[in-house]
Formats: C-alpha cells, sequence, structure tokens
C-alpha cells in the first residue's frame, strides 16, 4: 500500500472521530481508518499489498509462506454450518490470542489453555466498496455450542461461557463455531495475531508512538506510563492492548475502544513509512508480520493476503463502519455483559443483507460511543 504524504496524513486526522455506532458517515478519519482495520485484519495485508513488485526471487515468497501458520476450519466444522450468504462478501473473524494455533499441531500447543483476547467480525461487501467491523468484548456470555477439544473428547453445550471460553476449550474451530451460532452468518475466513508475534513486530517497526492524556498504572498488565507521548516496544505495546484496570470501569468494553485508538496509531505509523522504497525493511517487517499470523487454509499464502489487502485499499474512511457488539451489564454478574438481543439482530441482519448497520442497532448499548465505559480512554486520538 502506498504510504500518505504528510499533507495527507493531516488532512485524515483533520476530519474528526466517527462514533462507534457508525453515526456520521461523513465524518471518519478517512483513509487513516482503513489503515487501522487492516492492522486488525493482520498487519500482514498491509505489509504483503507491495510484496509482489519487490520480493521477486521466489526463495522469499515460500518463506513468507511457510511462516504462516493454518487451521483447516472447514474440516474441523464440517456441514453443520450457516449457509453462505448469496452474493460475494466475505465475513472473517480475527482474533488475538496468546497460542500460535497451527504451529504445534494441536489446537493450543500444549501447557497453559490459551486464551483469546481480541475478536472482530470484518465484513466486505460484495464489490468491496464499504467494510463493517464488529468488536466482541471477550467478558460477553454466550450460548457456547459442544466443541471438541485438542484430546478428542468433546465439551458440551454452555448456555452462559464467556466468548473468550469458546478459542480455551476448543480453539479457532470452536470460536468460529460459537460466533457461527450465535449470529447466523458464515465466516468465510479466519485471521489469528498471536501475542508473541505482535510485540516481535512491534520491535521490527521500532515501536509505535502514542500520546497519553492521563498516567496509566495497572497492575494486572505491568503497564505504567506518565502522561506525554511515549514510544511503545512490543512488551509495552502488548501490555497496552491488553491493559484493562486503567481504562473506564475496568471492563472489556473501554479496553477495546482503547485498543481501536492504539491500532489507528500503528497503521498509521506503518502507512508512512515509505516501505515501497526500502525493500529490505519492507521484508523484514512482512517476514514479521506473517510469523505472526495464523489463518484459514484458503488465507495461508501470501498471495491470498495479499489479495486481502488489495479488497481492502480502496476502501474510504466514510465507508468504513465500526461498532461494538450491543451489550448491556448482566444483571447476575456486573463483570460480564449480554447481548441485547433485538439490536444483535439488527446488526446480523444488516451483514445477512450486505448492508450498513442502522444507527438503531447500537442506541442505548453500553458500549456506544456516548457510555462512560466506552468513552473513557488514556489515549489521545490522532
Amino acid at each position: 500500500m502506498a504510504s500518505q504524504s504528510p499533507a495527507d496524513r493531516e488532512r485524515d486526522r483533520g476530519r474528526g472521530g466517527g462514533h462507534g455506532d457508525g453515526r456520521g458517515r461523513g465524518r471518519g478519519h478517512g483513509r487513516g481508518r482503513l489503515l487501522r482495520v487492516v492492522a486488525i485484519v493482520a498487519l500482514a495485508t498491509l505489509l504483503l499489498t507491495g510484496v509482489g513488485g519487490v520480493l521477486a526471487a521466489g526463495a522469499l515468497y515460500l518463506r513468507l509462506d511457510g511462516n504462516i501458520a493454518d487451521v483447516d476450519i472447514d474440516a474441523a466444522l464440517g456441514t453443520d454450518r450457516p449457509e453462505d450468504s448469496p452474493h460475494d462478501s466475505l465475513d472473517i473473524l480475527v482474533l488475538g490470542s496468546d497460542s500460535r494455533a497451527g504451529r504445534s499441531g494441536g489446537v493450543h500447543g500444549g501447557g497453559e489453555p490459551a486464551r483469546s483476547d481480541t475478536a472482530m467480525i470484518v465484513h466486505l461487501n460484495a464489490d468491496r466498496s464499504a467494510a463493517t467491523v464488529v468488536s466482541i468484548p471477550r467478558d460477553t456470555l454466550l450460548p457456547r455450542p459442544d466443541c471438541r477439544r485438542a484430546d478428542g473428547t468433546t465439551a458440551p453445550a454452555a448456555s452462559r461461557a464467556m466468548f473468550n471460553d469458546a478459542y480455551r476449550v476448543g480453539g479457532p474451530a470452536c470460536a468460529v463455531r460459537t460466533v457461527e451460532a450465535a449470529t447466523g452468518v458464515r465466516m468465510d475466513h479466519y485471521v489469528e495475531i498471536d501475542f508473541k508475534g505482535f510485540t516481535e513486530l512491534i520491535d521490527t517497526l521500532g515501536g509505535v508512538e502514542v500520546t497519553t492524556t492521563k498516567p496509566i498504572d495497572d497492575d494486572h498488565s505491568q503497564l505504567r506510563l506518565p502522561a506525554g507521548t511515549h514510544t511503545l516496544d512490543g512488551q509495552q505495546a502488548l501490555a497496552l492492548v491488553r491493559t484493562r484496570q486503567a481504562v473506564g470501569d475496568g471492563s472489556d468494553l473501554g479496553r477495546i475502544r482503547l485498543q481501536h485508538q492504539f491500532l489507528r496509531a500503528l497503521a498509521d505509523q506503518v502507512g508512512g513509512l515509505g516501505l515501497l522504497t526500502d525493500p529490505g525493511r519492507l521484508f523484514g517487517l512482512a517476514d514479521a508480520a506473517t510469523s505472526a499470523v495464523t489463518t484459514d487454509t484458503g488465507l495461508a499464502s501470501v498471495t491470498a493476503l495479499a489479495g486481502l489487502a488489495r479488497d481492502l485499499r480502496d476502501i474510504g474512511g466514510d465507508d468504513l463502519q465500526m461498532i461494538t457488539l450491543p451489550v448491556t451489564y448482566d444483571a447476575v454478574d456486573a463483570n460480564r455483559v449480554v447481548p441485547l438481543d433485538g439490536q444483535c439482530d439488527q446488526v446480523w441482519k444488516a451483514l445477512l443483507r450486505d448492508e450498513r448497520v442502522p444507527a438503531s442497532a447500537t442506541r442505548g448499548s453500553a458500549a456506544a460511543a456516548d457510555a462512560p465505559a466506552s468513552r473513557a480512554s488514556p489515549i489521545a486520538p490522532r
């Protein structure tokens, strides 16, 4: 992807912040918001857009292809899945996790159970002129279908399970199965970004600059930053996107908003690097990025990821919608959230119809842009 000029980046920053519920269609962050989504879908896609013109040697392609771990979701789930949409849209489940699912041959790779801290459904419309991203709080209580564990046994279905429990129980296939059961939307692809690879990618990038508006002091994540501008290394960046205690009321909702702001800062930085004029640095970052991702079998190649990047490349900020799943705090456990069924139905119907999610879908949600937990963030918008 060609980098923006300083003037273009300044123009995009000056367009003002959009609403997380999709209001203010013309007030987005322009191309910078698209770059943020590309970073979410796997920074590899951002970097690999230009690889074809720079890395002519077949051996380099083979190395990058070999970096990408994959999971055969179709084989794991079989035919008990929603029908695919009757158009050419794409729906991708994107997870951030602390385990490389495809590296060890098992679901998690042994040791402590793997966790997924970040989950997003990315919907690209049929003609690739618009995109919708729906973030799912990990604390959301959802029905979880029965899932196959790594040892071959079956975990029985649960009526009220935290969303990230699906990945812990049965890895990527269980996460996809849970999302499809809750939404009725078939996931065409799966992308997982592991935390270790994420930290290595940030370090290869040289860190990411963020400005904090207030001190961050989180004993759980061990992140301590005074107010001001900082260049975060990989471990600090990981601690930032995982921190909860320093954000809003300590729930996952404020953390999601912080993640969105950090990823925009990350994508803005990558977009301004001029990578196509520095083939060595481009390859180094592409090497780190492809080493950080696990995908479904259909995306597990440089060619496929670069094709996804090209699909995203021409989507303008005004055609990009980012929302958090409409939820309310659980009546039994205030540390958990539950979906607002009627409003969630509006979200899933919009994706199935390949339409923009209506503003009414997120109105009154605890995750709406004007809700205190969602609004509070210690990072200054770029």
